[in-house]
């Protein structure tokens, strides 16, 4: 803590700061390492505060026993407040707890008159000049700590944050101005918030809006927010949120036209709009989504001042757009144009995430994104989060949704400080975001503000919420609105008069009832589309498959030396320097294997001015100690990436470590790759098998985006995979999941065999990036695979070869008229089939197609296997997985579709079960066995279903 003086020792803190140490006090004597290790030095030195401590902080003067004793009950009232005004802070709309005195003086033992004898700057340091003694600077507290705004911030443990935030609480530098223009701009700003919801609810009757009634205030605050954050530099601006309010933002935040929105809403039920676009931006994919799913993108253009503000497309699965756009705005905030790392600049871009009530201690991918916090790989310089909070979820209430006092204490844990606000006080709203953002601008991190309100209808507008909370929704019903509120509260502050108010909402509505006549006669710029449905643009298998991935050997070899020229002061362990210098001649004739195919083609595609992102659990080593992309010192513990020391690299190549979580990482990486088409990100998974824990992104965005939302992305997902004995939950990547999801062209789904063959799928998606035919390609890795000579390249496959959706098995099929059974099989089967030939004599009969490219199904190909094997009658699929799992069921209805009558499809595989895989080694082996011999034995009896 640089700003100890050891040399004062205790006389340097009084007021809150003295508060704040006797606090750290009583933890060190509890428990010394929950301190941080230069106050435990101070404490080492200087011991506990005594009397004479005390005493040099309060008078330099003796102190009877007694005197001593009120100034420390004083300042231990004083940091109750601190730490609990909270509880008794006017911060619920619709109160419904009972509320108890608990800073009564005497139960500190304190009286007026012995608090008035003290000075109050003992209390509080920043105290105003009418501030006199001891008794006003407690209530002075008060009033700071249970208005209308209440904070909870004794969790952050660095002092410099909270020294800062109590200044500016305590100094109320954080309340803004409001002048009498100011205070007319708000409440222009409510009438139009609540006015559009009111014409909304009077003209689409019955129809759903997730009304943001009861939360009004929310829209001022992003004005605020946005135009603060805006003339301070910042250049993009990244929302999340869910549907709660989202046409109020599109429409004021967003300044989505209210016409357009009335269109929406005026469809034909059986017909399917399809708005021209417009200076808003919004993309409604193939199948397009709900109205109040949509994003957009809003323009700010003035004279001095260029930003760009996005709000998110989200699905209903509310909160998983969190790590969506944090991975926008990182992308935002990084430069990569140079090598290595790129260069981050946090006030390039902020992050708003506004939650629910319900969603946010509710939803595990809360926590998980705000673990990304303060991650090196993952940080975004601290994102403003609004707890959208109408105490209610659906028809839960708050006591039956969470085990918190607050729905925000989730936060806590992060040591990211709380504001409570009351949303129907709009002033103090203001005066909570400009605190938000001067606290994120300043030290970087997340703050979260709840905005207490309440919801005014049920959790759509078709919902009768009196059924389930009836006395809360009769107090609702007689609740004046946040524009009632402010309104009349203005007019007793004579700023307007009653009439000017009532003209204020009849002009508003009636400009709305123009633009709504507008809309019902002009249908210009629409299309109706018949079946409901918009045609996503056709796989270009011909643009593909002339995709020159190759790289020339001169450049090959010329990367490999550099990847192997470590810095003189650089101490590489020297058993892993060994392994690693082994491929010092391997392009000469020497085998390539799968990791360094990686290295080759991470370094060709920088290289080629294209940035590469890769993350995952344990990726800078690799899960299999293959890749080794970033070294360890062995003396100093210093790191070196070698794809950061080529000096032919011409775009940055960022590696880190992942936090233990699949569903924020993964949901990362895809806003990443959204917002920065140009990257090539990749995501790893330790294990296929883990990624299961991202499913609501491969379900929701990664699938999907692009149909629903018109959301391109290149993302890469390296899911290990393969049978090998290890146990149902190190087995499988669930290959059939993602073939399930595969339609429209959505994405690319691989099981590949060779090293070369990712090196040219790595390849081709680099070219492919930000071109209209990119998409998220989705590979099964191999494990054990990674050493294994029959996946090992030449140098010939990388230099003079190109991606191959399908192989044949060399050695077979020389006899095209003689076989009679094609087996199809796809990843480390193939591999242990081909091991397994050796044990087979006279299998002319027999020839093995590699599916390298599952989706899109490579259709031509086996189309033309037919012919070019006239005789025969057998195609067999063979997998490791059991037959409801891998890639059975969905290759089954491709070779049915090209097979002749005379070909009988026959299925080689596990039979079905509810696990991945055998517990058992031995039964694992035994099983595999019967496989490989059925696949390879021409009298096949087959199998019954299960």
């Amino acid at each position: 803590m640089d700003d100890i003086h050891f040399e004062k020792g205790w006389s340097q803190f009084y007021g809150p700061n003295l508060g704040y140490m006797l606090d750290m006090y009583d933890m060190y004597l509890h428990d010394q390492s929950s301190v941080d290790r230069s106050i435990r030095t101070f404490f080492e030195t200087w011991g506990g505060p005594d009397n004479t401590n005390l005493t040099s902080n309060v008078y330099n003067e003796t102190f009877s026993r007694d005197q001593l004793l009120v100034t420390a009950n004083a300042i231990k009232l004083a940091d109750s407040i601190r730490r609990r005004g909270h509880i008794l802070a006017n911060i619920f709309p619709i109160e419904r707890r009972e509320k108890k005195d608990i800073f009564a003086l005497e139960n500190y033992h304190l009286t007026k008159d012995a608090l008035e004898k003290i000075p109050a700057d003992i209390l509080v340091e920043y105290a105003p000049p009418h501030v006199n003694n001891g008794y006003e600077a407690i209530e002075y507290l008060k009033n700071i700590y249970t208005d209308t705004i209440a904070f909870e911030y004794k969790q952050v443990q660095d002092v410099e944050e909270r020294i800062w935030l109590t200044k500016m609480l305590e100094s109320e530098e954080f309340r803004p101005n409001f002048s009498k223009e100011n205070k007319l701009k708000l409440l222009d700003r409510l009438n139009k918030v609540e006015g559009f919801e009111h014409f909304l609810h009077k003209t689409f009757v019955g129809q759903k809006r997730f009304s943001i009634e009861g939360l009004d205030s929310m829209i001022p605050m992003l004005d605020d927010l946005i135009r603060e954050s805006v003339e301070d530099g910042t250049k993009r601006i990244l929302i999340g949120m869910a549907h709660r309010g989202r046409l109020n933002v599109l429409a004021h935040s967003l300044g989505k036209p209210y016409e357009k929105i009335f269109s929406e809403f005026h469809t034909a039920p059986n017909k399917a709009l399809v708005p021209s676009e417009g200076s808003i931006g919004i993309n409604f994919g193939w199948t397009g989504d709900v109205k109040y799913h949509l994003g957009a993108d809003r323009e700010i253009k003035e004279t001095l001042v260029e930003a760009k503000v996005t709000l998110a497309n989200n699905p209903s699965h509310l909160e998983f757009v969190n790590p969506v756009v944090q991975g926008f705005t990182r992308a935002a905030q990084d430069d990569r144009k140079l090598a290595g790392y790129p260069v981050q600049n946090e006030r390039d871009a902020m992050a708003i995430l506004i939650h629910g009530d319900a969603a946010f201690p509710g939803q595990g991918i809360v926590s998980e994104t705000l673990n990304l916090s303060k991650l090196k790989g993952y940080s975004t310089g601290g994102t403003i989060h609004i707890i959208a909070n109408n105490m209610i979820g659906f028809t839960t209430e708050s006591k039956d949704s969470r085990s918190t006092y607050y729905a925000s204490d989730l936060a806590k844990g992060f040591e990211i400080p709380i504001i409570h606000v009351n949303a129907d006080d709009p002033e103090a709203c203001i005066a909570a975001i400009h605190l938000a953002y001067q606290y994120r601008r300043t030290f970087h991190n997340d703050i979260v503000i709840d905005l207490i309100g309440y919801r005014r209808f049920g959790h759509n507008e078709m919902d009768e919420p009196l059924a389930t909370q009836p006395s809360l929704y009769k107090a609702i019903k007689n609740h004046k609105t946040v524009y009632e509120l402010y309104s009349n509260k203005l007019v007793e502050e004579g700023i307007i008069s009653s009439e000017e108010k009532s003209l204020l909402r009849e002009s508003f509505l009636t400009k709305l009832e123009t633009q709504f006549e507008k809309v019902k006669k002009d249908k210009k710029g629409k299309v109706e589309i018949e079946n409901n449905e918009l045609d996503p643009p056709k796989y270009i298998e011909d643009t593909l498959s002339g995709i020159d991935t190759s790289v020339s050997i001169d450049t090959l070899k010329k990367i490999n030396e550099q990847l192997l020229r470590f810095p003189k002061e650089f101490n590489v362990f020297p058993k892993l320097e060994k392994i690693l210098m082994r491929r010092s001649d391997v392009l000469d004739g020497g085998k390539i294997d799968w990791a360094l195919a990686e290295t080759l083609a991470f370094a060709s595609i920088l290289h080629e001015g294209t940035p590469i992102r890769l993350t995952g659990q344990d990726t800078e080593r690799g899960t299999f100690s293959q890749r080794h992309l970033v070294l360890h010192d062995y003396e100093n513990d210093g790191i070196y990436s070698p794809l950061h020391g080529i000096p032919l690299a011409n775009a940055s190549f960022a590696i880190y470590n992942s936090p233990l979580t699949e569903g924020a990482c993964v949901g990362f990486e895809y806003g990443y790759s959204v917002h920065s088409p140009e990257t090539l990100t990749l995501w790893e998974a330790q294990y296929g098998d883990f990624s299961n824990g991202a499913q609501v992104i491969f379900d929701q965005f990664i699938s999907a985006g692009r149909a629903k939302w018109g959301q391109k992305s290149g993302l890469v997902l390296l899911l290990p995979h393969g049978y090998e004995g290890q146990g149902p939950e190190h087995s499988s990547g669930r290959l059939e999941r993602f073939l399930q999801l595969a339609a429209e062209n959505n994405w690319h789904v691989a099981n590949l065999t060779k090293a070369s063959q990712y090196f040219h799928i790595l390849r081709r998606q680099g070219k492919l990036l930000g071109k209209e035919e990119v998409r998220p390609v989705v590979i099964m890795t191999p494990k054990s695979l990674l050493r294994n000579d029959r996946v090992a390249s030449s140098s010939y496959d990388l230099t003079e070869q190109k991606f191959q959706p399908v192989i044949m098995q060399e050695g077979l099929g020389k006899k095209k008229d003689k076989v009679k059974r094609i087996v199809f099989c796809s990843g480390k089967i193939a591999v242990d089939l081909e091991e397994a030939l050796n044990n087979y004599s006279n299998l002319d009969w027999l020839h093995i197609a590699r599916i390298e490219e599952l989706y899109p199904f490579p259709k031509e190909i086996v189309k033309n296997l037919k012919s070019e094997f006239p005789n025969v009658d057998e195609w067999s699929w063979v997998q490791e997985e059991p037959r409801n799992m891998g890639a059975w069921h969905y290759v089954l209805a491709h070779l049915r579709q090209f097979a002749s009558e005379k070909i009988e499809i026959q299925y080689i595989g596990r039979r079905r079960r509810s696990s991945t895989a055998e517990g058992d080694p031995k039964a694992h082996k035994k099983e595999q066995n019967r496989i490989i011999n059925e696949a390879l034995t021409r009298i096949n009896e087959g199998r019954d279903e299960e």
